[in-house]
């Protein structure tokens, strides 16, 4: 008999929990009650009904909301594709358009989480379409809006934001109702127009509105972050990072932003100079679903500047070549870091077709800068301007990335011997300034992270281009040339 009473207080707790947590999920009510949401993030997903109503439309839209919201994202996409054939429920439904509004919604949510903004958008537009309040209307604005600013379409973001905004203010609802998804749209946005001061503003009014949410904090702590890098605190930006990621704060954070923060501290590795520690950070990081973070672009963008062009193709081949379900916003700067290598190798063709696909998507979504962030900034002006030869469209993208260039490219260094050895790869302009120092070429192989042959292939035909036939003589050659 006990047992089958906790039985009955269990499924009653349940209920309660999702009644509770489906009503608050648009604003109006209060904020879902965090010990809900944790259980419904636990519990095992239910089967389809063979006929939908709103009291399974609700379970559903509660379980969706409390999985993204407390992490909870093992099952990834195949949780929404069990009930949806795209924005369709597969099983007959007779839904009030408020229930059916909030179950996609609350499924748009969840898909931004696991990392399909472009799915996600898709069912937020859907939401909109059948929400009758004000209140459901938001929350799906919100789920549209995170989706593509995901997606990094901020030009799409822009109006889906400030009607958010502009029905926020109007609808009278308490300020800690303010949407976390909305708060994180806009940090995306303010990242991309490399506007650090905004990203801090967004940092502190999710601290200040969601006080008592640990999930809260340490978003608003990565957003941080985020703009001390792009302000040049690099130090300070650091110690943030590795605090978060390896804190006890983590346990309580979404996978999304703690990827975030592994890209965050990547770039400053970047400019910091450390090339091989940078990558080495990246090593065990595996891309999610739909590459909302992607971390063979960033893996790419370390190999890069470590003249490892070859290895950097190879890792984002797949990502090149995969179709609609990449997300845009890591596809432009995988575009943009393939198109260097390419060119480095003597493919200009190539190097051409991924340079005006990288700006012809950056005109598209909303000139972002964040694609450039840690690239060499030379080799991207004069790439960007043989695009615009090709395409005088993206002339007015072309002089915008130009400016900006200087504040987010790699760090350009004071004149060294690499920049008169005109004729020279890249590579082979790196591994000039190595035959400078005492390293032996099996240490050069070890630093460069290639085989002793490849070392000793690269350093024959440095020779070759100096007149020369041994170490020491390219040495006192080289030690001309700089003097």
């Amino acid at each position: 008999m006990p047992s089958t009473q906790t039985s009955i207080d269990a499924r009653a707790a349940l209920r309660a929990a999702v009644n509770a947590t489906a009503l608050r999920l648009a604003p109006g009510h209060g904020l879902p009650d965090p010990r809900h949401l944790s259980l419904l993030s636990e519990v095992e997903a239910p089967a389809s009904p063979r006929v939908w109503a709103d009291s399974s439309a609700r379970a559903l839209s509660a379980m969706f909301a409390a999985r993204a919201r407390r992490d909870a994202l093992g099952d990834g996409a195949a949780l929404v594709w069990r009930f949806f054939d795209g924005t369709r429920l597969i099983r007959p439904a007779s839904l009030s358009m408020e229930a059916r509004a909030v179950l996609l919604a609350g499924a748009g949510e969840y898909l931004c989480a696991v990392g399909l903004p472009q799915v996600a958008v898709r069912f937020g537009r859907e939401a909109q379409l059948f929400a009758d309040s004000d209140a459901t209307r938001f929350y799906a604005l919100t789920v549209t809006a995170l989706g593509f600013a995901l997606n990094g379409e901020y030009t799409s973001a822009d109006p889906v934001m400030d009607a958010a905004s502009a029905l926020f203010r109007t609808g009278g609802w308490a300020e800690e109702e303010s949407s976390y998804l909305l708060l994180l749209a806009d940090s995306l946005v303010a990242a991309a127009r490399m506007d650090h001061l905004r990203l801090r503003g967004v940092a502190r009014e999710l601290e200040r509105v969601h006080p008592t949410d640990p999930y809260s904090r340490y978003s608003a702590r990565a957003i941080d972050a985020m703009g001390r890098l792009i302000h040049g605190e690099h130090a300070a930006g650091l110690a943030a990072c590795q605090q978060l990621l390896h804190g006890s704060e983590r346990s309580m954070s979404h996978r999304f932003i703690r990827d975030f923060l592994l890209c965050i501290r990547s770039d400053i590795m970047l400019a910091q100079g450390q090339y091989a520690e940078s990558l080495a950070s990246l090593s065990t990081a595996e891309s999610p679903e739909g590459h909302g973070i992607c971390f063979a672009m960033q893996r790419g963008g370390a190999l890069l500047l470590l003249g490892r062009e070859r290895e950097m193709l190879a890792e984002t081949e797949a990502c090149a070549a995969s179709d609609s379900d990449h997300c845009l916003r890591t596809l432009t700067p995988l575009l943009l870091r393939r198109a260097i290598a390419f060119h480095r190798l003597g493919d200009d063709r190539r190097a051409a077709q991924s340079m005006e696909s990288a700006l012809l998507l950056i005109a598209h979504t909303g000139n972002s800068m964040t694609p450039f962030i840690m690239l060499p900034p030379e080799e991207c002006a004069a790439l960007v301007d043989a695009a615009v030869c090709t395409h005088p469209e993206l002339a007015e993208t072309a002089a915008y990335i130009r400016t900006a260039l200087a504040s987010v490219g790699a760090p350009v260094e004071a004149p060294r011997l690499a920049d008169h050895l005109h004729g020279f790869t890249a590579t082979e302009r790196a591994l000039a300034e190595l035959l400078l120092t005492p390293a032996g070429l099996a240490d050069i192989a070890r630093t460069r992270g290639v085989s002793l042959n490849t070392v000793k292939s690269q350093v024959r035909s440095i020779y070759v281009k100096l007149g020369v036939g041994a170490r020491s003589a390219a040495v006192v050659e080289l030690r001309r040339i700089l003097a």
